[in-house]
């Protein structure tokens, strides 16, 4: 007889997924400038470590705010007690203001409708837990996080039924893709409670369009479902398009607390990607549903905000001078750095899709692939990770519907670290495109591609012990 329950014992987590298997390798020989150069480079990993050194600066004269002091005296008794899980107003107060200031305070937001919870997945897995019942569905454009498999089914009991978008159109959201996924959950006879959305996309690195957040807007209002917009690479817009939020078009189309749609979007957002802390744990959502807004309350004591993480972000973030000129000069340095991968990318002879946020590019590989299939895709997955010992997402842990997509990250790692990495992948490329023939030519294109199931992979997924040196 089994001991444990059904949910300890199950296999529905998704740490299977080759996005997570590629971290664990990483992990077992992770690249380090001098002790371990022949390490696996992470660009699995999309962190922003790219302005860390702003934040030092404040905190270093600012004292008081890391020292738990308030005019010079200690606040640390206060801090160390019980906290209501409603959160500390001042730091409540100051988020909603950064909120509003990341998106041109062209809307703002009412501290008394936000819910504090420990990141965004425990945001996200917490409004799915108010919105749907086991066994209904949202429906999720792809490529999507591969975490969302995580974060809200494993727990919830909801399904995830995906809009299929292709890069026809550059993975954007079309109104066929919308009914096809809603007929798909019909007949699986999933009920849908609504659709969520990750704006800036990951992993896409693009923003949505006013076109396709009033599709998505018409879309729900007419099958009387909810819209929840993952927001948290808002503040990383780095050129145009500039960044809409759901909650600005909601506004440009009038609605209010008299409209049936008032209450059915809802926002998430974190400081892990925007701050760089996802070590901070810091998530919320926002909704103008009083009853979201309640429930989510309650839950959000299963992961609450230490006071001492409230206490020091809200001195930070009620500091305009600092928030204005990090979200400026992080734009700046993302931009420069995303421009860094794209031209190395390009001399590698690999393009990606244009973006304009986020922390990684969605690159198109499909012209290595040996078959246009999924298998191929693992393969070629392997022998990066493998061989030439990268870190990158393959688009199938993103359930991207065309083989040969990946997400690399850019903003985890120096800017020696990142040139490493792509040199190579241009020596990769360049000894895959001049294998010789028998008669010392460059083989063609098809030849090339048979090439790749000649490879030999050094590691297994049945043995992943790192070769020595590599």
């Amino acid at each position: 007889m089994c001991m444990l329950s059904t949910k300890a014992t199950c296999n529905s987590h998704g740490q299977d997924s080759s996005y997570f298997l590629g971290w664990q390798e990483y992990e077992k020989n992770p690249y380090h400038e001098v002790q371990n150069t022949k390490g696996i480079i992470q660009m699995g990993l999309a962190e922003n470590q790219l302005s860390f050194d702003i934040l030092e600066s404040w905190l270093a004269k600012n004292p008081d705010a890391a020292g738990f002091k308030r005019s010079g005296e200690s606040i640390f008794a206060e801090l160390a007690l019980f906290q209501d899980y409603h959160g500390l107003p001042a730091f409540k107060k100051a988020l909603v203001d950064f909120m509003a200031e990341i998106r041109g305070n062209k809307v703002t937001f009412d501290p008394n409708h936000l819910v504090l919870t420990a990141g965004a997945t425990s945001a996200n897995e917490t409004l799915i837990f108010c919105l749907a019942n086991p066994g209904e569905a949202v429906l999720i454009p792809t490529p999507y996080y591969p975490g969302f498999d995580r974060d809200l089914k494993w727990r919830t009991g909801v399904e995830i039924v995906p809009i299929h978008c292709t890069s026809s159109n550059g993975f954007q959201i079309t109104e066929t893709a919308l009914q096809e996924a809603y007929q798909a959950a019909q007949k699986r006879n999933l009920r849908v409670k609504g659709v969520l959305v990750t704006n800036p996309s990951n992993p896409l690195g693009t923003t949505m369009t006013r076109s396709e957040l009033n599709l998505l807007l018409s879309f729900v209002e007419d099958k009387g479902i909810h819209l929840i917009s993952d927001e948290i690479y808002s503040g990383t817009v780095f050129s145009s398009p500039s960044f809409t939020s759901v909650m600005e078009v909601l506004k440009e189309r009038k609605c209010d607390e008299n409209s049936p749609m008032w209450n059915r979007v809802h926002v998430v957002y974190s400081l892990s990607k925007d701050l760089g802390l996802p070590g901070f744990r810091v998530g919320a959502i926002y909704s103008n549903d009083d009853m979201v807004v309640a429930a989510a309350t309650k839950m959000s004591s299963f992961g609450l905000i230490s006071s001492q993480t409230q206490y020091l972000l809200s001195a930070m973030l009620s500091d305009k001078k600092l928030t204005k000129n990090y979200i400026s000069e992080n734009q700046k340095r993302l931009k420069q750095r995303q421009k860094r991968l794209v031209s190395g990318l390009q001399k590698a002879g690999i393009s990606c899709l244009k973006g304009n946020a986020g922390l990684f590019c969605w690159v198109d590989m499909r012209h290595l692939l040996r078959s246009n299939t999924f298998e191929a895709e693992m393969e070629l997955w392997k022998k990066i990770v493998y061989e030439v010992r990268l870190n990158i997402s393959p688009g199938s842990s993103c359930h991207c519907t065309e083989p040969g997509w990946f997400r690399v990250c850019f903003a985890n790692l120096s800017e020696k670290t990142l040139d490493l990495a792509m040199h190579r992948l241009k020596a990769f490329v360049g000894e895959y495109f001049n294998v010789p023939d028998t008669n010392g030519r460059s083989q063609t294109n098809h030849s090339r591609r048979r090439s790749l199931t000649k490879w030999v992979f050094r590691l297994s997924f049945d043995d992943r012990s790192p070769v020595p040196g590599r």
